[in-house]
């Protein structure tokens, strides 16, 4: 049975309004996003989606605060972004924010359980380790290294660091895209589980389209802009995918 579309009702975690982002080099100037205004709520899984080079991950650096735009405004919950510290970005990426990129940035020289134990000896309140690759389906996966585990199961190692602290955000930049179909389902699963058990505001950039089917909401991103929102009203299981 798929599950059932979210409701919106909550108020949004992070609010992203009329953002720009313009990079200079001498005297050519790029207009990487061009007033783009978006909302991520609690317990939503986004989909971003858009052809290479649309701003999908330059909006999504913005989002996580890796990244300050040329103008507009970025609120998580009480807080402005736009014009935090240095300081006080580090801060937010440390305690509200889980990454996961394409590339999986384990260490090859520390286990499955000591990858993720990195982010857990940083964090306030996070859960152990075990538990973070217990929730992503490799509790039996503890100690092996990097070399020894598959690219989906060190996919889902980076995915089970990034959730150990708990974060009210997690955001996925190509998470599937080095990844084969099978492969891909399996990371999938892995972070729609995480999505619903802790509700986390998830946003997942790609350019498969048929991983859109699994959102409450995609954001289709074209030349720096929102091109369209649609609300998915019957999002799919991620075993259902087309790829």
């Amino acid at each position: 049975m798929a599950p059932p579309a979210r409701s919106l009702s909550s108020a949004p975690v992070l609010v992203a309004k009329d953002v720009t982002r313009i990079y200079r080099t001498g005297s050519v100037e790029v207009q990487a996003l061009r007033g783009v205004s978006v909302e991520l709520h609690e317990g939503e899984m986004v989909v971003l989606l858009g052809a290479s080079g649309s701003g999908k991950s330059t909006l999504l650096n913005i989002l996580g605060a890796l990244d300050r735009p040329s103008s507009g405004t970025v609120q998580f919950r009480e807080h402005d972004l736009t014009h935090a510290s240095e300081r006080a970005l580090t801060q937010f990426r440390r305690e509200h924010v889980g990454f996961v990129f394409q590339f999986y940035n384990l260490m090859p020289a520390l286990t499955a359980r000591e990858n993720v134990a990195l982010v857990t000896e940083i964090s306030r309140a996070p859960m152990r380790p075990e538990e973070a690759l217990e929730r992503v389906g490799l509790g039996h996966r503890l100690d092996h290294f990097p070399a020894e585990l598959s690219g989906g199961e060190q996919q889902r190692v980076a995915i089970a660091r990034a959730i150990a602290k708990r974060p009210e955000l997690l955001l996925c930049d190509e998470p599937t895209g080095a990844l084969d179909s099978t492969t891909g389902v399996q990371v999938l699963e892995a972070l729609h589980q995480v999505n619903r058990e802790l509700g986390t505001a998830t946003a997942i950039i790609t350019h498969n389209v048929g991983i859109r089917r699994i959102a409450d909401r995609v954001i289709h991103i074209s030349d720096g802009l929102v091109a369209r929102e649609e609300v998915n009203e019957a999002p799919i299981l991620p075993a259902e995918v087309t790829w």
